[in-house]
């Protein structure tokens, strides 16, 4: 099998080191066991051969022989569909893993995003902007917590699901917004002590130091 390739920046500044949605994709192949290799675009100049592989501009982007995919959701279903470490091939068990997906990305990240950017930006809490995402956020996490308090994972095996789910949910994590919710940190938990995890998330860190000292 030929090995497959993950695009990531080669440098970012340091508040998303960790966080670079890159590490889903390597989280899941060092799950998998499968064959890949780290290569680099440039952060500053996205130029047209960044954007013909994704389209704005982003990171990561996933080759496979003559061909790449990107979105982290598409490039890990993509993947699920070669391991059944990483997603069941029972029809039930690949609807419930999608399903998850979809949830993660829709209907948490969606939220969680902009409650990070206010957070991060600095926005004043004391306004009805910020009260209304903060509110919309505790109703994710609301319906969210009972789910995760009977289950050790989303589908019954860890899955790309569970990837996406940790992932969005670790970045509240590193605010403390999880504080009032014990199952969904004790998940993040679970999810980011997988060797698995340990490593991708060590690589990406050393990656963008491997930049700093280059500079």
């Amino acid at each position: 099998m030929s090995e497959f390739v993950v695009t990531t920046y080669d440098w970012v500044p340091e508040w998303p080191r960790g966080y670079v949605r890159d590490l889903r994709i390597c989280w899941a192949l060092e799950e998998a066991g499968l064959p890949y290799r780290i290569e680099s675009t440039s952060f500053k100049d996205r130029g047209a051969e960044h954007l013909s592989h994704q389209p704005f501009g982003q990171v990561p982007w996933l080759t496979d022989g003559d061909f790449s995919i990107f979105e982290s959701g598409a490039i890990l279903l993509y993947l699920g569909e070669r391991s059944e470490k990483l997603m069941p091939k029972d029809p039930r068990g690949r609807a419930e893993t999608i399903e998850w997906m979809f949830a993660a990305l829709n209907s948490v990240e969606m939220v969680s995003v902009i409650w990070t950017v206010f957070t991060g930006s600095g926005f004043s809490h004391d306004t009805p902007e910020w009260k209304r995402v903060d509110d919309f956020l505790d109703l994710r996490l609301q319906r969210l917590e009972p789910v995760l308090s009977s289950r050790e994972w989303l589908t019954g095996q860890f899955s790309i699901a569970d990837i996406l789910m940790a992932d969005v949910l670790r970045i509240l994590n590193r605010f403390e917004r999880l504080k009032d919710y014990p199952a969904c940190r004790a998940y993040v938990e679970r999810a980011t002590a997988r060797p698995a995890f340990v490593k991708a998330h060590a690589d990406q860190m050393a990656h963008f130091a491997k930049a700093d000292a280059a500079a």
